[in-house]
């Protein structure tokens, strides 16, 4: 993110990207409001933590199952169209939720219903952006556009939403869900004024969907740093996910926050995310890629083992969070570039596909698996699990981190 002090408007990249960008903001806010509220909704309707936390699995589900179709779509048909189809649905589905939640109509079954279908239209709109970003951007400018898109996702979906959402969700529990309608609904009207086409230009025909797909795996299977980083994602994600599917009763129960102070201490925790995504651009470019993926696998397992051994008080747990947040922003600007460097134009989509199926694709897989571990051991220890399991995977990614000449 080049990181203007503020992820204000952006003058320097143009018009496409202020639109891409503002598109983003605005659905970011709202996905942030979403973030708060739909756990509360989920805890209000049950004490299970299974259920509670299978709320966030059916959400991210389409990351593992739809990831890879979704990625050869991205490069079959233009992605400008695809945002827009995508941001559509995201409307019509929040909208249907805020009409259950108005009327009192909301069962647990029909979040889990909702959740996979809000989640399949972000895997569609994450991947679909993310690909546009280099017909709008030149390549020299990704750092740059990346840590501002960052910038904007740390300070509005994790500072600015939650805590907007868990206010409003004590107020009036339908009111974060009318809202993060409206905001899917503006980012709509921005997508609509980009004027760049998304259209992909290929070398060669189509071919069948499967064998497309296939050229996507390929190519990141050979590839060894995008390989190890996806991998490295993949495992990060499952560990996070592990132990923030149940945090909703974590911060109630061993923390002693209310529904009120949910969202304000899901904001606090984003504090290292929001700094690290303000320097991260300078950062990546001033030391490279390999010191800062090194540094990361140390810093994010020993952040969750202080939050398993000694988060007791909410005031400690933010602490910690600040430090893993701070490396994840700088991982994310560092991974996003070099993907978007490396990546042949035509096979952003379908690669791209590829790795959310891994990495993202980890996510409700490591919530149904908090849930059970919280079920069965107690809150605290989906903490312990993910900071040893991430340890691990630290200790065998870093032989290949070394050879990385960048």
């Amino acid at each position: 993110m080049t990181i203007a002090d503020t992820p204000a408007p952006v003058r320097g990249l143009g018009r496409d990207w202020r639109h891409l960008w503002g598109a983003g903001a605005l659905s970011t806010l709202g996905d942030g409001a979403l973030v708060a509220a739909m756990p509360l909704l989920a805890a209000a309707t049950t004490d299970d933590p299974v259920l509670v936390s299978g709320v966030t699995a059916a959400a991210t589900l389409p990351w593992l199952l739809l990831s890879l179709p979704m990625g050869a779509w991205v490069d079959r048909f233009d992605r400008r169209r695809l945002m827009m189809a995508a941001q559509g649905a995201h409307v019509f589905l929040i909208a249907v939720l805020a009409l259950l939640v108005t009327f009192g109509a909301a069962r647990i079954w029909m979040l889990f219903v909702l959740a996979f279908g809000v989640g399949a239209a972000g895997l569609l709109v994450t991947g679909a952006g993310e690909a546009l970003i280099v017909s709008v951007v030149p390549k020299s400018e990704l750092e740059t556009a990346n840590g501002r898109r960052v910038a904007t996702e740390s300070v509005l979906g994790e500072f600015g939403g939650p805590p907007l959402g868990s206010a409003l969700f004590a107020l009036a529990t339908p009111l974060p869900f009318w809202l993060d309608a409206a905001m899917f609904l503006l980012a709509l009207m921005m997508i609509v004024r980009i004027r760049a086409g998304g259209a992909v230009e290929r070398s060669r025909p189509r071919g069948r969907m499967l064998a497309e797909i296939g050229e996507g795996l390929r190519w990141l299977a050979r590839n060894r740093l995008p390989r190890t980083l996806t991998l490295i994602a993949g495992a990060g994600n499952f560990c996070e996910t592990m132990a923030l599917s149940t945090l909703v009763l974590f911060a109630r129960d061993v923390l002693g926050v209310g529904s009120g102070g949910y969202g304000l201490l899901v904001a606090a925790m984003a504090v290292g995310g929001v700094a690290g995504s303000l320097v991260a651009g300078r950062v990546v470019v001033r030391f490279g890629g390999r010191p800062i993926a090194l540094g990361v696998q140390l810093v994010i397992p020993l952040s969750w083992l202080g939050i398993a051994l000694v988060g007791r008080s909410a005031v400690t747990v933010v602490a910690l969070f600040t430090v893993f947040s701070l490396a994840v922003a700088l991982w994310n600007v560092m991974a996003s570039s070099l993907r978007q460097r490396l990546i042949p134009a035509e096979l952003l989509g379908r690669v791209g596909g590829a790795g959310r199926m891994i990495s993202f694709g980890a996510i409700p897989l490591g919530a149904v698996c908090g849930g059970l571990v919280a079920d069965s051991f107690g809150l605290v220890a989906p903490w312990i699990v993910c900071a040893v399991l991430r340890l691990l995977v630290s200790l065998l990614a870093w032989p290949s981190l070394r050879r990385w000449e960048g």
